[in-house]
């Protein structure tokens, strides 16, 4: 790992690129298509990818490419929630079969807040973390550093609340939002006072689980809901993670409004669990939205986290998403087509009203969906 001091204001000479890692010969005897996709698929899941570090105003950063460059494409960016480091929150997702034909079009930055990157020390007593709003203007460093110009952020709870707040601050900077579980709002007297009394009866790493996951998960107690809780429990830098819990407590309104001057000028997919945690407040957040540049996906059995729990599913609407932004035009929806059917409930998004204004059912024998511009609501149950 790299670590380098890099000023904010860095000029574009100062800048490192990530290396480009050459083609491997093809192996003798295979078709060259064959062995190029098989070579191709191999890489993706063997690249360890290259982690650095950079210093900025508000500390350092800890981040990880993989892939390289592709001209003219902006770099998917990740953000991982309160409790989780990148590995964990999006690991499931990415390494999930059919995503590889979107990474392999698309160089990838995942982010680590402050100490949560594996191996991190805790933080001394008194350590000043920073708040949402500094964790968001961090990221400018972190493209700088690269020589990125433009990203398409997604985003998890505390990573959705930061990649929004940055996308208000360089709009010119991110070309999509994918944001799962967003909590646009600052916590009211209400939600603290729900806080202050949870506080008294549960320990703040069964708070964090409950931010992650709904109730009924933790009661069913899963394999996913063990292995979530031993990582949040048992986690060595427990410490650091309060500090993160408490930033993301503390975090400010982002004040959006549909048709007012606070809003996202790129396209934007919600994305929620049904019955999850943060079901209303994605739902609210959806009402403040432009409907014509948003679209608000609601999965069916996916809990609180579905990036973990139905990668697949997630898969496909962000291919979706990459094609109506005019990337990925050729895309094969293969887990769509293999299903034996794919229902797609539509919604008008007008002012927050959740009324169905009618629904689509498609079989798997046509093996395509619609695709259309966002501004709809999916709820997908397949």
């Amino acid at each position: 790992m790299s670590l380098i001091s890099l000023p904010c204001q860095a000029t574009m000479a100062e800048l490192q690129e990530v290396q480009i890692t050459e083609e491997k010969p093809l192996l003798p005897g295979q078709i060259p298509e064959v062995a190029k996709e098989a070579e191709l698929a191999a890489r993706i899941l063997l690249d360890p990818g290259q982690t650095h570090s950079v210093e900025t105003p508000y500390g350092s950063i800890t981040f990880t490419v993989y892939g390289t460059p592709k001209p003219k494409r902006p770099a998917i960016l990740t953000y991982h929630d309160v409790g989780l480091n990148y590995k964990s929150c999006f690991q499931s997702l990415f390494q999930f079969g059919d995503m590889q034909e979107i990474i392999q079009n698309f160089v990838r930055v995942h982010v680590d807040a402050p100490g949560m990157e594996e191996g991190a020390p805790v933080f001394p007593v008194g350590y000043q973390y920073p708040s949402l709003d500094q964790l968001a203007d961090m990221i400018p460093c972190i493209l700088q550093y690269l020589n990125f110009s433009s990203i398409i952020g997604v985003g998890v709870g505390a990573g959705a609340y930061i990649l929004s707040r940055y996308a208000l601050t360089h709009p010119d900077t991110v070309e999509g939002l994918v944001l799962i579980n967003i909590d646009p709002n600052a916590k009211g007297w209400m939600d603290w006072a729900a806080h202050k009394l949870t506080g008294l009866t549960s320990s703040i790493p069964e708070m964090i689980l409950g931010h992650l996951f709904s109730q009924e998960e933790l009661s069913g107690n899963s394999e996913l809901i063990q292995k979530y809780r031993n990582i949040v429990m048992r986690a060595p830098n427990l410490d650091n993670i309060e500090l993160y819990w408490s930033s993301y407590n503390n975090r400010r309104d982002l004040n959006l409004e549909r048709g007012g001057d606070i809003t996202f000028k790129c396209p934007v997919m919600l994305v929620v669990g049904d019955q999850a945690p943060h079901e209303d407040a994605v739902v609210e957040c959806n009402s403040k939205l432009d409907p014509t540049q948003t679209s608000f996906l609601k999965m069916a059995d996916s809990g609180g986290q579905p990036q973990l729990t139905q990668p697949g599913k997630l898969t496909e609407a962000f291919k979706y998403f990459l094609q109506g932004m005019g990337y990925m035009a050729s895309s094969c929806m293969t887990r769509l087509s293999r299903s034996r059917t794919a229902s797609l409930t539509s919604a008008a998004s007008i002012d927050g009203n959740r009324s169905r204004s009618g629904t689509l059912s498609q079989s798997s024998e046509s093996g395509t969906l619609p695709s259309g511009p966002p501004g709809h609501t999916m709820e997908v149950s397949c």
